[in-house]
Formats: C-alpha cells, structure tokens, sequence
C-alpha cells in the first residue's frame, strides 16, 4: 500500500471506524445501486413567471395526479381526486377553506390521512427508508415512517388507530397533512435541472430564486437572461443599466424595489429631470393590466427611456474597450443623424421615430453626462449592497454552471458557438483563442471570476464578459448574430429588427454535428442527448421540440406568457426516469388562487420521447459511478483492517 494510499484510507476509518460499520456501509450502497433510478425533471426559460412554476413543481409536473389515478383508480370520484391533489399542492389554504365549509374536520383529517399514507407509501416505493426519512420534516419522521409502514396485519390494527387519533386529538393533524404533502412533493420530483432564464419579463424571478433556494436537489444552467443579473450583481454598469430596461419594458419595477429592496426613489427622478415633458412614446411597457398599477406608466415610460439610453451608451463604452468582442457594427449612437431623423444600418437608410435625447452629445455620444454618472453610481452600490440579490447569485453559481454533463445528457441553455460549415467557432480573449468545451469552459470561469475577484482591472474585464455572454454573436447564451434592441425602439421598419439566428440552430438537425458536440465533450453517440433550451418552440405551428431524431431536444415551450402566443403551449417538462424519457406540454395556468378554490389543474399532456425494455438502475447513472467508487474505497479499507495493515479504531 501507497503512504498516499495509506493516507487515504486513516481519514476514511474515522468515518467507517470497524470492520462491521465499513461491511454494513458495503452492504447499504451495494444494494442502493440496484434500485430505480430517481426521476429527473426538467424545466427552461420560467422567465419569472412563478406562479405557473411552483404550481408545477408541487404537482410534479402532472406526475402527482397521475399517482392519484394509479393509487385509487375508480375508487374515488373525480372530485374527491381533485380535492386530494389539491391538498397535496396547497395544504395549508385547502385546510382553510374547507375548515370554512362546516364539515366534520375529524372525520375529513382522518380520511385525508389514509388517503395521504397510500400516496406517501407509492411516491417512496422506489426509494431507500433513508431517503425516505430525509424527505420528511425532521418534527413528523418517527410519526410518517409509522404510519407509511402500516400493513394488513390485524394484530397493528389498533396502534395504527391510536397514532391517528393522536394526532387529531392533540391538534396537529394540520400539521401532520402539510408534513405528509411535502413529503409527496419531494419524492415525486428526485431531483431538479433549471436549464436557464429564470429571470426577466415575468413578476416573481426573486420567488422563483427562494424556491429554488429551498429545493433538496437542483442544478441550475445559466441562461443570458441570469447572467446579466449575475453581472449586475457585480457592479457592471452596462449589465445594471440592462436589468432596470428589462424591468421597465414588462412593467416589473416592484421586482426591482419590493423584490429586491433597491431604491429607484434616484433613478425616477432623474427620469422626470431629463424626460418629464417627453410622451416616451417608443418607450412602451408591456404590462399585465391584471396587475399593473396604470398610475405608474407615465412615470414607467420616463425611466424606461432613460435606463435605455444609458445601456446604449454603456454598451458602446464596452465596445469601445474591447475591438477583439468584434461588435463594432452595434456602435449606433455615433451613426444616428440626429438633424434629419435618419440612420444608415446594414447598407440603407431608416427613418427614426424619436431622436430627443438630451444627455447623448453627438461629438461624444457615449459619454454619460455628470447626472448620469451620479445616478449609475448610487444604482451600483445599491446592487452590490443588496443583500437579497447577493445571496441569489451567490446561489446561483454554487448550483450552476455554463453547461452540465448529467447521466448522458448535456445540458446548457442556449447553443454552441459554430461557424456555418459545422466547425466550432473560435473566439479569442486576452490573447488566447477557444472554441468548443474550451470555449465553454474558459467563460464559465470568467463568470466566476467576474463576482469573486476583489475590485480592479482583472474583475472588470471578467463582468465585460458577462455582458458578452449577454450580447455576443459568439456567446453560447445569445445564440442570434446581433441583438437589434435600439432598432426595435427607434425604428418602424421591421427588416431592421431581425435578428438571424447563430449556425448551431440552421445544424442542429444533422447527426453528424451532433456527433461532433458529443465527441467533444466526451459523450457517447448512441446514449446521449442534448438538452437546451432559450428558443421557444412553435408548437401551435408544428414545430416539434425533438430534433435530430431524438438525440437533441429543445424544451422552451414557452413558460413566459409573452411567449405563449407563438408557441401555444404554457411550456414543457421533460421527466427522465427508470423507464426513459418523457415530455409533458402543459396549458396556461390560471392563478394559485383559482388551484385552491376551485381545485383547478395545469392541463398537462404527456408525449413518451424514449422508452427503454429494461428500468435503469441507480448504478447505471452517474450518482452509481460515485456510489460504486465509495464501495472500491471501503473494500480497500475492509482489507486493510483485516490484513493488518491498519487497525480498527472501535
């Protein structure tokens, strides 16, 4: 044995410090690797809209409802099956209402406790007792793991009785029933993939982050959308001035100061100062008028225009910074004619529709103007002092990443940087040029380093990176050629709007470009797939999210609602699980509040992708591999004590 060896195995023994508790650890993931594999969901591009989030992640994405049918079958009627899943969604405001409606509640309890025991006992039947008992809240795990074992034996019959009526009687049957629907929501949900854009457009990104934060198992591939809160967060102006454009365009400014606790108070009246007798016209807010507050859009309009202005003249200063980004053709302001309302873009002449800017000076149009620069400055030290947004981040890279290899699949949210004849693009940075997973690999890294590395020249080229990621025609989140974002405020001509998509999505049909990303990555071509999202598919036109026969899926269906229109559907789930892959297109939700009153459902229709003959196993994935590792481990340790070679330390 090796000293490093020998090394290795004393720090083990500490854990395992026997022959029987190594032996019976052997034994534990010997037999772990012999059960089903846990089911994976699937979620991309939620786009802040958390409502229809949370609702899916607590009915499983359909999967609890489906459990209700398997469990009960004709036994129940269709309503007390509504009622049921309903209180496995919203225990707590189910409990209310029908404490509300006059019905015996020791009776109903006892009944929703036996129904809920029978849920509980299916959504764990593929899992270990110890898992198991980590899924229940620690105050209830001796109650649940009773009653769950309860079986047909009439000598228990009694004790299963008691314990029920205890739990009545002592008042906290309550909480017993939310303990038994949290329980049922964590096992039906193993673990959690968020492949990207979690933030902007909708409401609630922030409650989407604290759910997020709360679940047991989930890893997280950074959308453009999340990175530019994430450079935000890092005090990169251009990345701030984008998250407040984006907010003021959706008409989400509360996620900025109620969500998030950030002071706007300066930003408004900056915006009145400069812009309080401009009608902003082409500054309009797309906004919910189910909850939008319309005493607010004048004002909205006002900081709308302004925080845009100020992102084309950030942008253009980091452009300006970095010729090798290669986006000089998006330096618009210096191209304007602002006498004649004119611009010349891409070989023609366009017509502006506004060109009242009164902090651009034409000799010098990025420069910001002294108020300007006070106000990006407080807004700076207000997103870094935000605690809150801070944390999320933080979050966000301990669980995230530019792309994951999981069990086979390659996951990442946007595309692959390509050049048009297949061959990976080669971007250059600092003076080294990547293409591929180095690509990948090298801008991940710059995220990090963009939020970790103390304030000066190397953290701010890293957050101008973040921007890139953002922007680029080269980044693997953007995924289009240019973002025409002034061109679609300023300009009524739609030619001038079009923004072509990036090779990857004109070749991600051809098997051997396919093949080509998983040699890349290390994937084997007949096991694999590529799971991403970030361009929402046309399903109500057709267009199916599998592609190249099934080996790339695309799973954007559309969770915004200012998607919903173009792709018909309210987004998708993928569900992999022991018996293969599964793809489930959920309709529009209606409200959380409709779900507890009315025990309205997401509508969700299930599509099987790939089926497999023989159920995978814990020890085919990748979890296996690692189990299987500790096994070799503690095999060594075994024959370590017993050869003498080290001694038992009970």
């Amino acid at each position: 044995m090796s000293y490093t060896d020998k090394k290795y195995l004393e720090s083990l023994s500490y854990r395992f410090p026997s022959i029987a508790k190594a032996s019976s650890e052997i034994i534990n993931l010997s037999s772990i690797l012999q059960l089903p594999k846990g089911t994976e969901h699937f979620l991309t591009d939620l786009h802040g809209e958390y409502e229809q989030f949370v609702h899916i992640l607590k009915n499983g994405s359909g999967t609890v409802r489906g459990k209700i049918d398997d469990v009960f079958g004709f036994e129940l009627s269709l309503e007390d099956k509504k009622e049921l899943a309903t209180l496995i969604y919203y225990p707590e405001e189910k409990i209310k209402l029908i404490q509300k409606s006059g019905v015996n509640m020791h009776d109903w309890y006892r009944t929703m406790l036996l129904r809920l025991i029978r849920m509980a006992k299916r959504a764990s039947m593929k899992y270990t007792r110890s898992k198991v008992r980590k899924s229940i809240e620690p105050e209830f795990a001796y109650i649940i793991e009773e009653l769950m074992s309860q079986n047909d034996v009439i000598a228990k019959e009694g004790y299963y009785e008691s314990i029920l009526e205890a739990i009545i009687r002592t008042g906290q049957a309550t909480e017993c029933v939310k303990a038994f629907a949290h329980t049922i929501q964590r096992l039906v949900v193993n673990h959690l993939h968020i492949l990207g854009d979690i933030y902007d457009r909708g409401p609630g990104p922030h409650i989407i982050m604290d759910t997020l934060m709360g679940q047991h198992s989930v890893d997280i591939q950074w959308g453009n959308h999340d990175v530019v809160w994430m450079g935000a967060a890092c005090g990169n102006l251009a990345c701030i001035a984008t998250v407040l454009r984006l907010t003021a365009r959706y008409g989400n400014l509360d996620t900025i100061e109620d969500g998030y606790g950030i002071n706007l108070i300066p930003l408004i009246k900056f915006a009145m100062d400069v812009y309080g007798d401009d009608d902003c016209e082409c500054f309009k807010v797309k906004y919910d008028p189910e909850t939008y507050e319309l005493s607010d859009l004048p004002s909205d309009m006002k900081m709308h225009k302004a925080v845009a202005v100020l992102q084309f003249k950030l942008e253009g200063q980091m452009i300006k910074r970095h010729p090798e980004f290669q986006m000089d053709d998006r330096l618009l302001l210096e191209k304007v004619d602002y006498l004649n309302k004119k611009i010349h873009l891409y070989g023609q002449d366009y017509d502006l529709e506004d060109v009242s800017f009164p902090t651009i000076d034409p000799a010098d149009p990025y420069k910001l103007s002294e108020a300007e620069e006070n106000l990006m400055e407080r807004l700076r030290s207000a997103f870094l002092g935000c605690s809150k947004l801070q944390a999320h981040v933080r979050f966000l890279l301990s669980k995230g990443s530019l792309y994951l290899i999981h069990n086979s699949n390659l996951l990442f949210h946007g595309s692959i940087p390509m050049n048009a004849d297949g061959s990976f693009r080669s971007v250059t940075l600092e003076g080294k040029t990547y293409q591929g997973r180095a690509l990948m690999d090298i801008l991940d890294n710059y995220v990090r380093r963009g939020y970790y590395l103390d304030p000066g020249p190397e953290k701010d080229y890293a957050t101008d990176i973040i921007y890139f990621l953002w922007t680029n025609a080269a980044s693997p989140l953007f995924g289009k050629e240019r973002m025409t974002t002034f061109e679609r405020y300023l300009i009524k001509d739609k030619k001038a709007h079009e923004e072509p998509k990036a090779p990857y999505y004109k070749l991600y049909n051809n098997e051997e470009i396919i093949n080509q990303i998983f040699d890349e990555f290390d994937l084997k071509h007949e096991k694999s797939h590529i799971i991403n999202g970030h361009v929402p598919v046309k399903q109500k036109k057709g267009e199916s999210p599998i592609k190249c026969g099934g080996k790339l899926l695309v799973i954007d269906g559309g969770f915004s609602r200012a998607y919903q229109s173009t792709t018909g559907i309210a987004g998708y789930t993928l569900i992999a699980n022991s018996l293969g892959l599964r793809l489930v297109y959920h309709e529009p939700f209606t409200s959380t509040e409709a779900a507890i009153q009315s025990g309205s459902d997401i509508r969700s229709e299930t599509f099987v992708v790939e089926a497999v003959t023989k159920r995978q196993l814990v020890k085919e994935t990748d979890n296996g591999k690692i189990l299987m590792e500790q096994i070799r481990d503690l095999a060594a340790l075994l024959s370590a004590y017993r050869s003498g070679e080290l001694r038992e330390r009970e």
